[in-house]
């Protein structure tokens, strides 16, 4: 009996040693902070498809480090961009284990293809956002809608639904959208009057207070936050407190009372500061210009490029904006468009992306409206009053 009770004994932990071996096999892999290195130009994507990816694109994505799958993903082949988007995130862990993927969700505003906002909207249709008259308030499109957030029940749901996606092990944080439409008072103002705005704001302030102690332990927060906006005491970087980091956009457009060199200085002293401090920094930076219906610099649809002469100084020219804020952490997508079926940069590779780059020699320095940094393999020269630059490789 005692030697068949240890035989028995040695297959049981056998068997339970394999199991927890194929479940490690298995699992994905979760970070905080995305990998990070100098060894070449730190990349970011940001994109969306409605259908699955295909095995060649799940390759291409798989190759950064830092990933959002925008609204929409994979919404008609597996009927929500929830199971979409951790489809999309299971087939790139399995090729790039230590990939960071987000899982976007929007703050306030009722994108379609959410199959839990819409059973939520189903019963309880009054957690939409009405102005004075009763009538559903809009976006600019004129049919997409708002979560009022400045109910208790509306935030319930919305942390809930995030908490359970991230939950997900293929989901390694969330990124998070608007947060400039609610903090800047114009925007609902101008839809449902003050008194609901500074609402609105309030049960945001809240509910990202809420959503940080709650996930932001063991999950990355990426907000679209940073931008210099007058409304705002010190370009956003006061709200940073509730996230990791911020993903960036509009970077180079500037208001009408401002010039273009002396708005992109701004910005990129705060990103600086920013990115010295520790924040994650995706910086998204259009390489086409904006569609003419969409809102200037800050729409992800851009007019479609070629790839010739002039884009290659393009990107040259975004590439040292972005060389001159970097610090460990921060990552660059220039692009024209996150629709991958429109975009002419999808699925290709440029050779700054391959040429060593090194890590920075120092901070960069500025004179005027030119900056000079260095890198261990790469001089780099920006101009933003004359929108030139120049990347000299070892």
């Amino acid at each position: 009996m005692h030697f068949k009770s240890s035989i028995l004994l040695v297959l049981l932990v056998a068997s339970l040693s394999a199991c927890v071996t194929q479940k490690v096999e298995t699992s994905a892999v979760k970070h905080k902070l995305p990998e990070f290195s100098w060894d070449k130009m730190p990349l970011y994507m940001h994109l969306r498809k409605s259908t699955a990816f295909t095995n060649k694109e799940v390759k291409y994505i798989a190759k950064h480090p830092l990933i959002t799958f925008e609204k929409t993903t994979g919404s008609k082949t597996y009927g929500s961009t929830e199971k979409g988007t951790i489809k999309a995130a299971e087939a790139v862990k399995k090729i790039n284990p230590n990939a960071t993927i987000l899982y976007y969700k929007n703050v306030v505003i009722n994108w379609g293809g959410y199959k839990e906002d819409e059973d939520f909207l189903y019963q309880y249709p009054e957690a939409l956002l009405v102005n004075n008259k009763g009538q559903k308030a809009v976006m600019p499109n004129g049919k997409t809608g708002f979560f009022d957030i400045s109910q208790d029940y509306v935030r319930d749901y919305w942390l809930k639904h995030v908490e359970k996606v991230s939950d997900n092990p293929f989901i390694d944080g969330v990124f998070l959208d608007a947060n400039i439409k609610v903090l800047v008072p114009v925007f609902f103002n101008s839809r449902v009057g003050e008194v609901k705005q500074k609402a609105i704001k309030s049960g945001y302030l809240s509910m990202m207070a809420d959503l940080e102690s709650q996930i932001g332990e063991d999950n990355l927060l990426l907000a679209n936050i940073l931008r210099v906006r007058p409304e705002f005491e010190d370009s956003g970087r006061e709200y940073l407190k509730f996230f990791d980091g911020s993903y960036l956009e509009g970077f180079e457009r500037g208001h009408t009372s401002t010039t273009y060199e002396d708005y992109l200085a701004k910005g990129i002293e705060t990103v600086q500061k920013s990115a010295r401090e520790g924040n994650v920094i995706a910086m998204s930076l259009g390489i086409g210009k904006g569609l003419k219906n969409a809102e200037e610099g800050i729409d992800d649809a851009r007019k479609k490029v070629n790839i010739d002469e002039d884009f290659a100084k393009r990107l040259d020219y975004l590439l040292a904006i972005f060389l001159v804020c970097a610090e460990k952490y921060s990552y660059v997508y220039p692009h024209d468009g996150y629709a991958v079926g429109s975009s002419a940069v999808w699925l290709k590779t440029f050779p700054q992306y391959e040429k060593k780059l090194g890590a920075p020699k120092g901070y960069a320095k500025r004179e005027g409206y030119i900056y000079t940094r260095s890198f261990e393999h790469l001089d780099v020269w920006l101009d933003i009053k004359n929108k030139t630059a120049q990347l000299d490789w070892k």
